[in-house]
């Protein structure tokens, strides 16, 4: 049995029974305090997606990380800045009206939120290296267009595809 304190009860009971279903798992609380039983795999499972529910991610997309390749990472940006003010570095990071954080998306293929001085990112597990470097640029003071440009330099190199599942279709018939 996993046990942990949420801030948006709220939000959270109110997709509990569908995050019940689909991670096989009983969620009961108490106050801001919310225990999981389940199998452990799926009480694991559920502490993630509850954790980004948690943070402000939508449902569906919190619901990525039960998929075998996404995970969720979060970035304190304490950690990489000396600044007091950090509601510029957050500002920074959203952009005019939103426009950063969904060049980030984009560029990258993964989904951001911000939540208090942390970056929460849930993403392919070979895609969140570099939305994390893009998040910890921004927060250093990096220029958007500078991380925008280190974004398109280094996507991942498509799997290349050599055919193999039609060869072995065409083979058996």
């Amino acid at each position: 049995m996993r046990t942990m304190h949420v801030d948006k009860l709220p939000r959270i009971l109110k997709m509990k029974k569908q995050v019940e279903e689909e991670l096989h798992v009983k969620i009961t609380n108490k106050r801001t305090e919310i225990s999981i039983q389940g199998k452990t795999e799926n009480e694991f499972l559920a502490e993630e997606v509850i954790e980004a529910l948690d943070f402000g991610f939508e449902f569906r997309i919190a619901m990525l990380i039960k998929e075998d390749d996404f995970v969720f990472e979060k970035i304190s940006i304490k950690s990489f800045t000396k600044r007091k003010d950090l509601n510029i570095v957050r500002g920074r990071i959203i952009g005019k009206e939103g426009r950063t954080k969904k060049a980030l998306s984009v560029l990258t293929k993964c989904f951001f939120e911000l939540k208090n001085n942390e970056v929460g990112i849930i993403g392919d597990s070979e895609l969140i290296k570099n939305a994390q470097e893009a998040v910890i640029l921004l927060i250093k003071g990096t220029k958007q267009a500078n991380v925008y440009k280190y974004l398109e330099k280094h996507q991942p190199e498509p799997i290349l595809d050599l055919g193999l599942k039609d060869f072995r279709k065409k083979s058996k018939q």
